[in-house]
């Protein structure tokens, strides 16, 4: 009987903490589009992203921990670093792509639905290229769960 109290309490606690840490899944798009997932939790949140280059060349997987920096009522502003890997196939060349990325935005939570949109800028350091990739601003949009 101890041992089903412990195994009880536990789950109930599980999902408790599991609960009370903001998720959202939406899409995020810029050059290309991408599927997105956010984890908050502490002073923070992980966002991590599924992108698809524009006309079917290839696909990349992006992970940033976004840190905020302020907020003010449901506006949120937000920076923090990342990696992106990817593949691709232009041009008769196929290859694989790994980078350090870095993101900065503000995040608009809408109180009255669980929604909410983003803009954010996110220039990426590619290894195999040598150089940096400015994939322009992107817009977001969260379903929070």
């Amino acid at each position: 009987m101890k041992k089903f109290i412990v195994i009880l309490v536990s789950v109930l606690a599980f999902a408790a903490v599991a609960s009370a840490q903001p998720r959202a899944l939406g899409i995020r798009a810029g050059y290309g589009g991408e599927l997105s997932y956010q984890h908050g939790g502490g002073v923070g949140f992980l966002e991590a992203d599924l992108g698809f280059l524009g006309g079917a060349h290839g696909f990349y997987v992006t992970g940033i921990y976004d840190f905020i920096l302020g907020s003010a009522g449901i506006c949120n502003f937000y920076a923090g670093p990342g990696v992106q890997l990817g593949f691709y196939n232009y041009a008769e060349q196929s290859g694989f792509n790994a980078g350090i990325a870095g993101q900065i935005g503000v995040e608009f939570e809408i109180p009255s639905i669980p929604m909410n949109i983003s803009l954010d800028w996110r220039p990426t350091y590619y290894f195999q290229y040598g150089g940096f990739g400015w994939s322009g601003f992107a817009l977001g949009l969260r379903y929070r769960f």
